[in-house]
């Protein structure tokens, strides 16, 4: 008579499953973690960005730069320069197709004041290029301060990029607010809520890279800035 024994098989297969099982349980609870801590990070990256205000008192510093993105940013940018904030002024991200006096038309500078103190950088595509390029500047000019301006949503990345700069300049943040949304006022505005959520992603994925390097450099969708053309004597609609 031919006895089976299957209690080894049996529990060989017991225990692989158990194990899968495990694997499992631990994949979900760490998914749900990773989940629940990016939740968090996006609470607190939309409150800390909607609660800035841009200065009232600036020191006065080497340099401006101002990543192009929107006019509100050049605006602010070049009544720094006018108040004598800074001694120069880099406009980083132009598209090429901007020439510096359509720039100067578009943004109402004066001439003087374009011609001896700005400089334009045509060569950066994104926030990581406009780093590269300010820092060749920064570099070249020997300066020992900048005033870093752009909008409020897009200043904790552009610092994190710009910190390459730190060891031979001083960064001051200037953000720039076009639309209040503190007190939680960007979670009722799905606009808002959506850049600020892009921007955190984009936070997010930066400061991957600094931790394990990749090598690549992703495509940024911060815009750059095209001139129109404001002629003196055009009719106003």
């Amino acid at each position: 008579m031919v006895e089976l024994n299957l209690s080894d098989s049996t529990g060989a297969g017991g225990r692989g499953g158990s194990r899968l099982v495990a694997v499992l349980r631990l994949s979900v609870l760490a998914a749900a973690i990773a989940a629940a801590v990016f939740a968090a990070g996006f609470g607190l990256f939309g409150t800390y960005v909607s609660e800035m205000t841009t200065p009232d008192d600036v020191q006065p510093a080497d340099a401006i730069i101002v990543l192009t993105g929107g006019q509100a940013r050049l605006d602010a940018a070049l009544d720094l320069l006018k108040t004598g904030k800074g001694k120069r002024l880099l406009i980083s991200g132009v598209n090429p197709i901007a020439s510096r006096e359509q720039l100067r038309l578009a943004t109402g500078g004066d001439k003087a004041l374009f011609s001896c103190c700005v400089d334009i950088d045509n060569a950066a595509l994104d926030t990581i290029g406009n780093a590269e390029e300010s820092t060749k500047w920064v570099q070249s000019h020997d300066y020992g301060s900048v005033i870093l301006v752009t909008n409020n949503y897009h200043m904790p990345r552009s610092l994190l990029e710009m910190s390459r700069l730190v060891e031979i300049a001083e960064l001051q943040p200037y953000p720039v607010v076009n639309t209040r949304l503190d007190r939680g006022g960007w979670l009722t505005k799905p606009e808002a809520l959506r850049v600020i959520f892009t921007e955190y992603t984009k936070y997010v994925a930066a400061l991957a890279r600094s931790v394990v390097p990749t090598g690549e450099t992703p495509a940024d969708d911060e815009p750059r800035y095209t001139a129109t053309i404001r002629r003196p004597d055009a009719a106003t609609p």
